[in-house]
């Protein structure tokens, strides 16, 4: 597993395999998460298949037989995007921002004056990927794990670079988009954007267990411990860190049952007026897998599912679904070896959806 945002959904989603259309069956579901935890990277994983209950496999501490907890907390990484997406979208369909219209309209002088709103959402600014330039790595991380950044700083460490290529003419995902999309909506809300979130998402859908946790390095509630390795290859558990330097890109705690209600009522239409659903998903020529905050994927066996995955020290998730009502939310616990899950992935990809 790679650090916050390396592996997007529209690459993950984008490969699954074929698969038979019977409905995903827990027992099958069961057998592909208990490989993840015995050879595929994991120490232990929940899933929440279609609004059911978790099956979980694996345990929620190195040298422990303690189970990872049912519903339990975690570090959900870049799907914090989603949530911060529909905060713009929302704010557009109240006509305060508009999507085709710069950046600078709102934050004069922040970013190059070309780049949109929608380039911001759809990861096709040009804007250079801020994370590549900070030391996230086994040798690095130790020095920042506990740093407080502010966004001004992240962004620096982008715009100090040139742009990657020419607004609107590539797509390439950067981490930069979603700080620039979290100072935009406290430009127009005038609070900070972990409050907007709140305000406008967390609690009308009762998502009592999700938080933004800004500069805290706890993990609150039950939860299974995350670990990445130190510079030799040891596993240290860095489930305390502070989560500041993902901000808007990636710093959210949630559960998988939290992350099924928003996936659920986003894809319903209910946090978003008509218009402004429609751009959501709405792909273009440079960006044909991912929309306005979701990955955007036909499955082989045609099907076409929406959502996000998420990296962080220590943590993985994935969050899928399909307007018709089914739905893939999972979190891994990284067990430090440096192994993948993407297999596994793919294949549930294929029991839940085909």
């Amino acid at each position: 597993m790679k650090l916050v945002a390396a592996l997007t959904a529209a690459t993950l989603l984008a490969t699954a395999g074929v698969a038979s259309a019977a409905p995903a069956r827990q027992g099958a579901v069961q057998e592909i998460i208990d490989q993840l935890t015995t050879s595929g990277g994991a120490l232990g994983i929940q899933a929440r298949i279609n609004g059911r209950d978790t099956v979980r496999s694996g345990v929620a501490e190195l040298g422990s037989r303690k189970p990872v907890p049912h519903n339990g907390t975690f570090r959900v990484g870049s799907v914090t995007k989603p949530f911060v997406s529909t905060v713009v979208l929302q704010l557009a369909g109240e006509g305060k921002v508009e999507l085709d219209t710069p950046v600078s309209r709102h934050l004069p002088g922040l970013v190059d004056d070309r780049i949109t709103v929608r380039q911001l959402l759809q990861h096709t600014s040009g804007l250079y990927n801020y994370t590549d330039a900070l030391p996230l790595d086994p040798a690095g991380f130790p020095s920042i794990r506990f740093k407080t950044w502010t966004p001004q700083e992240l962004l620096a460490a982008s715009t100090s670079k040139p742009l990657d290529f020419e607004p609107g003419t590539r797509w390439n995902y950067s981490n930069t988009n979603y700080v620039v999309a979290g100072l935009l909506v406290e430009k127009v809300t005038g609070r900070p954007f972990q409050q907007a979130v709140e305000q406008r998402i967390l609690k009308p859908l009762r998502l009592k267990d999700t938080v933004l946790p800004r500069n805290s390095v706890e993990v609150p509630g039950p939860h299974a411990h995350g670990y990445y390795p130190d510079a030799s290859g040891k596993p240290v558990d860095v489930t305390r860190l502070n989560p500041s330097w993902g901000w808007a890109a990636g710093e959210m705690i949630s559960t998988t049952r939290d992350l099924d209600t928003f996936l659920t009522a986003l894809l319903a239409g209910k946090l978003l007026k008509p218009g402004q659903q429609k751009e959501l998903t709405k792909t273009s020529s440079v960006s044909p897998d991912y929309g306005l905050g979701l990955a955007v994927a036909s499955l082989p066996c045609g099907t076409t599912v929406y959502g996000h995955d998420g990296q962080i020290h220590g943590y993985g998730t994935m969050m899928v679904g399909t307007p018709t009502g089914k739905r893939l939310e999972l979190s891994l616990t990284e067990a430090a070896d440096g192994a993948s899950p993407g297999d596994g992935y793919r294949r549930l990809l294929d029991q839940v959806f085909c």
